[in-house]
């Protein structure tokens, strides 16, 4: 057995202590005759900082995957609905009837951040299901590229511990930067302020008792040792896990060989994988690629692997960037969309 995998086991077994003195405590405080009567505390699904790991992905995402109902996707759907392009508005709809994760970027203030969290938890929680965030303002984030922007470094660990306190307490699960290590391949010079920052928000989260995804790219991007050691470095010691694929189109099975690999090389990690749009598997680009399609209804799993859930984190129909035809990176994308669903995996 690896020191990691040690790790790992010592971590659950940990986790089986507490639980287990916890009970005895209990055991103890109704057998010793004492008189005073006390509250029964109330169960409660969110994990504990020892159980980010070592509970199952059944309890994390207990009642399945919200779906947001005023989502990019709904949204648009009202908007072609009433402009009378009702093939486009159809597109639209079947998208936003599947969950997919809610993008928190630095379109939000930190007022604002609060507001759009405690609104979807609190609706969340109504339909008794799970919400997945995606935290996406790291400072020159996407490397300036189609998606550039994000906080300053000392903005951002005031905005994602903004998000940490108004989601403590409550059941949710958040990918961390998407592209955020994958991307320090481009920009190097990063590195030395990025992976402090994506650290400081995992710990910020798992003091929250919310678990956290971090950034593994995909399988034909970064060679697992090295993400793997750039998942070291950001906290993922601290985290659920990591997520791969977002945002790409690789098959299921090209991910999971990857992230086996990487979660063998931490810890025995959890992960995700994004199969918004692999319905139709890589057509050679990443940017508005033509030929692809939804992939497959997300889901947690119940298997024994390290996967937890299938899930749409990429929202399909928004544009990857002024580039085949697409406009600006986050923007509605009509005739995408309807392709997306015109070749969605059957």
């Amino acid at each position: 057995m690896t020191p990691r995998r040690t790790r790992s086991l010592a971590r659950r077994l940990a986790a089986v202590a507490i639980v287990g003195a916890a009970v005895a405590v209990v055991v103890s405080a109704c057998t010793s005759g004492s008189t005073t009567s006390e509250p029964t505390p109330k169960e409660t699904p969110t994990p504990t900082p020892t159980t980010i790991q070592a509970e199952s992905n059944q309890t994390l995402y207990a009642g399945g995957l919200y779906v947001q109902t005023d989502s990019l996707a709904a949204r648009a759907a009202v908007t072609l609905r009433d402009k009378g392009d009702d093939t486009a508005a159809t597109a639209a709809e079947e998208i936003a009837k599947t969950s997919t994760a809610m993008w928190l970027g630095d379109q939000y203030s930190v007022a604002e951040v609060k507001k759009v969290v405690a609104k979807n938890v609190a609706a969340a929680e109504k339909a008794g299901t799970t919400p997945v965030f995606v935290l996406y303002a790291i400072p020159n984030r996407d490397c300036g590229d189609y998606s550039a922007g994000g906080w300053s470094e000392k903005e951002y660990p005031v905005w994602t511990q903004a998000v940490a306190d108004t989601l403590e307490g409550h059941r949710a699960v958040v990918m961390v930067e998407p592209d955020s290590l994958a991307m320090l391949t481009n920009c190097p010079d990063e590195t030395e302020r990025r992976l402090p920052l994506v650290k400081q928000a995992v710990e910020q989260l798992a003091a929250a008792k919310v678990p956290a995804y971090l950034d593994a790219g995909n399988s034909h991007w970064v060679q697992p040792s090295v993400i793997a050691e750039r998942l070291e470095k950001a906290g993922i010691a601290d985290a659920r896990g990591f997520f791969t694929n977002v945002a790409s189109f690789y098959p299921v099975d090209d991910e999971r060989a990857f992230a086996e690999k990487v979660s063998a090389l931490t810890g025995d990690s959890h992960y995700v994988i994004d199969v918004s749009r692999n319905g139709q598997g890589w057509k050679g680009t990443w940017c508005n690629p033509s030929g692809v399609g939804l992939g497959q209804a997300p889901h947690v799993t119940y298997g024994t692997t390290g996967l937890d859930a299938l899930l749409w984190i990429k929202t399909p129909g928004i544009s990857d960037g002024s580039c085949n035809g697409g406009p600006k990176a986050g923007v509605w994308f009509s005739s995408y969309a309807e392709r997306l669903v015109a070749l969605r995996r059957s």
